[in-house]
């Protein structure tokens, strides 16, 4: 080897196929599904939509999952969506995806699953009142910064961490099923009575139902982001997304049918917190648990984005489309600590003005617009590039249909309820080009990093990382 090869730091293949369905699972089954009935509901107006909402939701999940699996097993790189657009449509693209996703995207994720994690954590001390939002802020920041310790220590405590908090929520959710199933067994069927009445079926309702159901799904991706530290990633990626992301779609569908069973649709609705309403019905006295469970679901979710979204801004940084500090890794603990710390930083001055809803609903369809772009590029490769290794595919028809409905969930809140904040979004996806040519392509200010590169490198006793693992 050369020299400038001992020199670099390589990340550790520490992620196993238990770590992976954890990774996967863990993260989806966060704030949503405690949080993000009532508000499908509320748009699709009946109860037996929205349980066509939820299944449409986690299909579409199984089948964009397995659609990532074979861009996994390809690219086999880490970074998801910004590795495989850099790959397939260029660097102009990418960059405003890492850009959009470095300043908006990843951070207001954080923001929103710390902000419900905090939301169910102080709601036992302000019983019958709301709590003060500064109070709910704070304990989010608290939440943020305990995880990106976390993260920065050790990867094999993280994902310890992950396992922890994903059989926890596993569980809850499993005694949500059990406690419906036993309603139903006694009779409690009068909800299901014509299920479809008052149903809302313009585009916009069912758009905004779905951008509520699908971040409730959100993480059935995240395991791309990480392909580089996981363990044969060409079996053990495809293996972990046909195990996780099918077994959350079945558990929500069955944890819907048992809040709609004890709960009345109007009940459901005017619900801040449906878990934890279920259980002052179900469980009594004991109802306290899902509200513990919930936030434990929430901290458990937090971690598993914290982990990934860490790797987007390294990556970035390794392709020379962000600062060289945030391609390094601590040369003691082998963790991408730079960039962990500036995520944790971005969501922070995010959480300032950030409210739940407003949060859920920008980020869908920012998200969206860029999983569109990037299975565009899965089908380039399939018709252009045919003859490429691939040890996992999919049928040509499956990206397709995903990218038909990324398109749609797109355009269809403006084009049926035009709202100026989407066109804000809009401008800001583009915008990234403004700043991609004169720092990016001419390189311009490149001595103003590199004296902050090298003050930062001392501090955190970080080293540049390999590319090749």
């Amino acid at each position: 080897m050369d020299g400038s090869k001992t020199e670099k730091l390589q990340l550790k293949r520490e992620v196993g196929v238990v770590g992976a369905v954890s990774l996967i699972a863990g993260t989806m089954i966060g704030s949503g599904i405690f949080m993000s009935p009532q508000s499908v509901l509320l748009n699709i107006g009946s109860p037996g939509a929205s349980l066509v909402i939820w299944a449409c939701c986690g299909l579409l999940a199984i089948m964009g999952s397995l659609c990532y699996a074979e861009l996994g097993t390809v690219i086999r790189e880490s970074g998801g969506e910004y590795i495989y657009i850099l790959r397939t449509s260029g660097p102009v693209l990418a960059f405003m995806l890492i850009f959009t996703s470095v300043v908006f995207v990843r951070p207001a994720s954080v923001a929103g699953i710390s902000l419900s994690f905090a939301q169910y954590v102080v709601a036992p001390f302000y019983s019958g009142c709301t709590p003060p939002v500064q109070v709910v802020k704070c304990v989010a920041a608290a939440a943020i910064i305990v995880l990106a310790a976390v993260n920065c220590l050790n990867v094999r405590f993280a994902m310890s961490v992950q396992v922890f908090f994903m059989i926890a929520k596993v569980l809850a959710l499993v005694l949500i099923v059990i406690g419906g199933v036993v309603m139903l067994i006694k009779g409690h069927t009068d909800n299901f009575d014509d299920s479809f009445a008052n149903t809302n079926l313009g585009i916009s309702p069912i758009g905004v139902a779905f951008y509520q159901g699908l971040w409730s799904y959100d993480g059935w991706n995240n395991l791309n982001y990480v392909t580089e530290e996981l363990k044969r990633p060409e079996v053990n990626l495809p293996r972990a997304v046909l195990i996780a992301v099918p077994m959350v779609t079945v558990l929500y569908l069955l944890v819907n049918v048992s809040y709609l069973t004890v709960l009345t649709p109007k009940e459901l609705m005017s619900s801040s917190a449906v878990a934890v309403t279920w259980g002052n019905k179900v469980l009594g006295s004991w109802g306290w648990i899902m509200s513990v469970a919930a936030a434990l679901s929430a901290f458990g979710s937090l971690n598993g984005t914290f982990f990934s979204g860490g790797r987007v801004c390294f990556v970035a940084a390794r392709e020379g489309h962000m600062p060289g500090i945030l391609a390094m890794a601590n040369v003691h603990r082998l963790t991408p600590s730079p960039a962990l710390i500036f995520t944790t930083t971005v969501s922070l001055l995010v959480l300032i003005p950030g409210d739940f809803q407003s949060i859920v609903n920008f980020f869908s369809f920012t998200a969206w617009f860029f999983y569109a772009i990037t299975l565009s590029g899965l089908l380039y490769l399939k018709i252009k590039k045919p003859e490429l290794p691939r040890p996992y595919r999919v049928p040509i028809v499956l990206p397709i249909l995903v990218v038909i409905a990324a398109v749609f969930l797109v355009l269809a809140p403006i084009i049926d309820d035009p709202q100026i904040e989407y066109l804000y979004v809009t401008l800001f996806i583009f915008s990234g080009v403004l700043v991609y040519v004169p720092f990016i392509h001419y390189k311009l200010c490149p001595g103003v990093l590199e004296k902050l590169t090298v003050f930062l490198q001392l501090l955190l006793e970080v080293s540049p990382a390999d590319k090749n693992l």
